[in-house]
């Protein structure tokens, strides 16, 4: 299962404000897992005849499902992908990038067909420890074509739990009119909040954000790779809290969130 969907989100600045003030959004701030509206656009995989397709994947992909190591190409994070059939009901996934390992999952669909339960680790997008966690989605619309692999279909995500910290934790800090951005992971950026397009550092899938403000304690986020907009995120802050919304321009889809300040 590609990127789990939660680790691309995070992101976000405030106003400008006097050196000597403290803004509203320095510190350290944890996504409260429980208070995640996930992307009501669902997840599509095919697995039958010895191949496997991952539809919304972008691009696309579609490898031989024999366990071995399968080239694709056009994605940041990984360029081989190995599918392992365990049963009519499991499949194992391991991405690598120039062979090495970077995400593994394990995709296991309910006796009854309607949940499929993911656990996973992902290091393709961190320098140190890999993010942990499992997932839970259901089954939208039809069942399996005849003789496919039951996790075959649309999956929408229900949940997500037992998220390691470094996945879901990050850090800002605001200077004059400059907004720094730091995560466990090795990610960070310093940006003008005037919308000016800075680099982002530690991140192969992100290559630039431009930050600004659009009202009182609200900021606007805009991820781009290679000067193409990815992802747009807004952030409102409010004591202890962050609402946050993004937009996932690659997959068409939106999400909500919640962080509090640690």
């Amino acid at each position: 299962m590609k990127r789990i969907l939660f680790l691309a989100m995070f992101g976000l600045l405030l106003t400008p404000v006097a050196a000597a003030a403290q803004s509203a959004l320095d510190g350290t701030w944890k996504v409260d897992m429980n208070k995640v509206d996930f992307p009501k656009k669902p997840a599509e995989y095919l697995l039958q005849n010895g191949m496997y397709q991952c539809k919304t994947c972008v691009p696309p992909v579609e490898v031989k499902a024999d366990g071995t190591d399968q080239a694709v190409s056009g994605h940041p994070y990984y360029n081989s992908v190995a599918i392992k059939v365990v049963s009519n009901s499991e499949v194992e996934e391991t991405d690598k990038k120039d062979g090495k390992v970077v995400t593994t999952s394990k995709m296991m669909v309910s006796g009854d067909g309607k949940t499929m339960t993911v656990a996973f680790t992902d290091s393709s997008n961190t320098n140190g420890a890999p993010v942990t966690g499992k997932g839970e989605a259901m089954r939208v619309g039809a069942k399996p074509p005849a003789g496919a692999n039951m996790i075959s279909g649309s999956w929408r995500t229900t949940k997500m739990e037992n998220i390691s910290d470094n996945g879901i934790t990050w850090s800002y800090k605001v200077s004059g009119d400059e907004l720094t951005m730091t995560t466990p992971t090795g990610q960070s950026y310093t940006a003008k909040m005037d919308g000016t397009e800075a680099p982002m550092k530690g991140d192969p899938g992100v290559t630039s954000v431009s930050v600004k403000k659009i009202g009182n304690n609200t900021i606007e986020e805009t991820d781009m790779r290679n000067g193409k907009v990815i992802g747009v995120m807004k952030a409102t802050a409010s004591g202890n809290t962050l609402s946050c919304t993004y937009d996932d321009k690659l997959q068409g889809s939106s999400m909500k969130y919640t962080a509090t300040k640690q």
